[in-house]
C-alpha cells in the first residue's frame, strides 16, 4: 500500500495531467468536498435502522418492536436517510481528545446534531458475531482511506444503560492506507467478549481531512435477544396498506422526481426535478434508483446535489441550500453519465 504522502501526491499528479489534457476550454463541475460511507457489516446504528425501516418507515410497529430506531426517527428522520453522512472535518487525527464521552456514536454531535439520537443508551438491534469476525465498510464515495481504527467495547460495559465513553473501548485494529475503490474488509479479533457489545469505527478519508464515525451493536456468543426487531419472513404489515392511523402526520409528507435526458450516444445529461407533492414542508429528501441490468451507465459528475452509491443502489441528496421544498414547489439539479442512456429508471423519492 502507498504511504499517505505518496497517495496524495499521486492524486495531485493525476488531476493536473487530466486538466492539461483537457485544455483551456475544459469545463468542470465542482462537487462539494463531501464523502459518504459507514460500516455495513456489522451494520452501524443508522444503517441498521435504514436497512429494516427505510421502505417501511410509516409502519406503527417500529415503535413497538424497534424503539431505538423509532426514537432516532422521531428525533430526525435524516439520521436514517443520510446513513452514510456521519462525518467531521479538520479533526487532524485527534479523535480521542476532540470527541467527548457520551457523544461517540454521533461523532461529537456531528452535522448540526443530525445524529445525536445515536448516542442514546438502549436495546439497539444487535448482529450476532463470533469473536473473530470480518468488518466490512462501505466507502460509497470511493475516496479511499488513510486508515481505519476499529474499537470493541470492554467486557462489562452495558450499552443498554450507558452511553459510550472512550474508556469503555479497546482499540483492536489500526489499518494502513486503502486505495480508492479498494474493498474494505478488515479482520477483527475481540477475545474474551460475550453478550452485547459495540464495535466503534473511525474512518479517516483520504481526499481531505474528513473523518467518519460509527457504532455497530453486536452480540458475541450464545444467549442473544430472543426477539429480533423484525422477522424478514413475516413483514409486520403489507407495504401496500395505508398507515393504520389515517391522521398520522407523515401521510401528507411526500415528494416525487421527474427526469429529462439529453443523450449524445456515448453519454447523456440528465435534469432532475424534485417536487413537494404533499401538504407539509419537505425539510430533506433523498432519491434512490437502480440502473437496468447490463446497462453499463455510470454517473460522471453532478451539480446541485450530492451523489453516492452502494452496490446497485444509486442515491442523490441535497447540497444544503436546496433541501427544503415548500408544498407545491420544486427544486432541480443535474448530472452527466457515461454510457448510452435514452431514459432514466424510476426514482424513488423519500421525504422527511
Amino acid at each position: 500500500m502507498f504511504t499517505k504522502s505518496r497517495h496524495r501526491v499521486r492524486n495531485a499528479i493525476v488531476l493536473l495531467a487530466a486538466i492539461a489534457a483537457a485544455g483551456a476550454s475544459a469545463f468542470f463541475f465542482i462537487q462539494p468536498a463531501a464523502g459518504h460511507g459507514t460500516a455495513t457489516s456489522p451494520p452501524s446504528r443508522q444503517y441498521s435502522c435504514w436497512e429494516r425501516w427505510g421502505d417501511d418507515h410509516l409502519n406503527p410497529d417500529m415503535g413497538d418492536t424497534d424503539p431505538m430506531c423509532q426514537q432516532a426517527w422521531q428525533a430526525n428522520p435524516n439520521t436514517m436517510w443520510n446513513w452514510n453522512g456521519l462525518l467531521r472535518e479538520g479533526m487532524a487525527g485527534q479523535h480521542e481528545t476532540r470527541i467527548p464521552d457520551n457523544q461517540l456514536c454521533s461523532g461529537g454531535r456531528a452535522e448540526g446534531g443530525r445524529y445525536n439520537s445515536l448516542d442514546a443508551a438502549g436495546a439497539w438491534h444487535t448482529t450476532p458475531l463470533e469473536n473473530n469476525f470480518n468488518l466490512h465498510y462501505e466507502d460509497t464515495a470511493v475516496h479511499g482511506g488513510d486508515y481505519y481504527w476499529v474499537y470493541v467495547s470492554r467486557q462489562g460495559y452495558d450499552a443498554t444503560t450507558d452511553s459510550l465513553d472512550w474508556a469503555d473501548l479497546e482499540r483492536v485494529v489500526s489499518t494502513g492506507v486503502y486505495e480508492p475503490g479498494e474493498a474494505v474488509d478488515i479482520p477483527v479479533s475481540a477475545p474474551g467478549r460475550t453478550g452485547r457489545h459495540i464495535v466503534y469505527v473511525v474512518w479517516q478519508a483520504s481526499h481531505i481531512d474528513q473523518a467518519f464515525y460509527s457504532c455497530s451493536d453486536v452480540w458475541f456468543g450464545e444467549g442473544g435477544p430472543s426477539e429480533e426487531p423484525t422477522d424478514p419472513t413475516d413483514p409486520p404489515t403489507d407495504p401496500t396498506d395505508p398507515p393504520t392511523d389515517p391522521t398520522d402526520p407523515p401521510a401528507d409528507l411526500s415528494c416525487a422526481a421527474t427526469t429529462s435526458v439529453n443523450s449524445w450516444g456515448s453519454g447523456a445529461t440528465v435534469t432532475v426535478t424534485v417536487a413537494n407533492t404533499g401538504t407539509r414542508t419537505v425539510h430533506a429528501w433523498m432519491l434512490h434508483w437502480a440502473w437496468l441490468a447490463n446497462s453499463n451507465v455510470t454517473v460522471s459528475n453532478t451539480w446541485n446535489a450530492e451523489y453516492s452509491n452502494m452496490g446497485t443502489s444509486e442515491m442523490f441528496e441535497p447540497v444544503g441550500w436546496n433541501q427544503t421544498i415548500e408544498p407545491g414547489n420544486t427544486i432541480s439539479f443535474g448530472f452527466n453519465v457515461n454510457g448510452a442512456l435514452s431514459s432514466m429508471p424510476e426514482m424513488d423519492c423519500l421525504a422527511s
